[in-house]
């Protein structure tokens, strides 16, 4: 029985592809849970940074960092944060998606493009539709390192410094919960103050106040704002990697509800297909017998 033997063949295919996909489902499920607490545990920094440089620049406005000052060059940069790894769903394509769309728009208007990739995924994608890449990394694991991150992200920061660049973006998957994330595209540079001043009111903590600076207002404000842009880097690396294996503890699931359904399905047509050769036999054995009685 030819037609059996193949399908039970697809039927041992489909098992062994299932205890895959189950295997890498409770990985995600594990890693999951340590990207999360690393997520959340990098947050309370990045609020508190995000409130002293609000404070900072309302208390010294003498002094007006580069990152604050808008530049009329007719380039921009930006940080595409995208996963190592596949299979974890659409999320890198929504998110390249959504870069596509805003490199369209700046291109369109005259603006050329840098680019820092962070992540294999991106990288290869924006090496594909010919941007150009002025730095990446990759490879940073299921921990991201902030001193890996710094030097890529710093030839933006530099250049915006220069005035070589009008504006700065990054790109990441939000983590809003284990069932749903969100692509963003945020301008990161120029800060503006009315954004820090939102920031600051949306996390309800809203002061006057003023600091004496050590050893001037403007060694301070240009380190602090400096690690400002990095701890959000940072935080959008995290967010996209907790976003990461909660999307693919998601597409493991649903394959491997998919590979039981196919399995089910394949084991149907194997009991149809052996039942209609042994009927078939049956029939054949009666007519014989028929044939030699009569």
């Amino acid at each position: 029985m030819a037609v059996g033997k193949e399908i039970r063949g697809k039927i041992k295919t489909v098992e062994n592809t299932k205890k895959i996909t189950k295997a890498m489902e409770m990985v995600s499920v594990s890693k999951m849970r340590k990207a999360q607490d690393r997520m959340r545990a990098a947050r309370p920094y990045a609020e508190k940074v995000r409130n002293i440089a609000t404070n900072l620049g309302q208390a010294n406005p003498e002094y007006v960092h580069p990152f604050m000052k808008a530049n009329d060059a007719k380039r921009a940069g930006f940080i595409v944060v995208t996963t190592d790894k596949g299979m974890c769903g659409g999320m890198n394509t929504n998110v390249l998606r959504a870069v596509t769309g805003k490199l369209r728009e700046m291109q369109g208007a005259g603006v050329g493009i840098d680019t820092v990739a962070i992540g294999n995924k991106g990288l290869g994608f924006l090496t594909r539709i010919g941007a150009k890449v002025v730095s990446q990394v990759t490879q940073l694991g299921d921990t991201p390192h902030l001193d890996k991150l710094i030097g890529p992200v710093k030839t933006l920061l530099d250049q915006y410094a220069k005035g070589e660049l009008s504006a700065v973006y990054l790109s990441y998957t939000r983590f809003i919960n284990t069932m749903k994330q969100e692509a963003v595209v945020e301008q990161l540079l120029p800060l503006s103050a009315e954004r820090m001043q939102e920031e600051t009111r949306q996390s309800g903590t809203q002061h006057g106040w003023d600091y004496i600076y050590e050893p001037d207002a403007q060694t301070v404000i240009d380190e602090l704002l400096v690690r400002y842009v990095e701890g959000l880097v940072y935080q959008a690396v995290a967010e996209n990697m907790a976003s990461e294996h909660s999307a693919r503890m998601v597409a493991m699931k649903a394959a491997t509800d998919n590979a039981g359904n196919v399995i089910n399905e394949l084991k149907l047509v194997y009991n149809k297909t052996r039942q209609a050769a042994i009927t078939k036999e049956l029939s054949e054995i009666v007519s014989g017998a028929a044939a030699i009685s009569g």
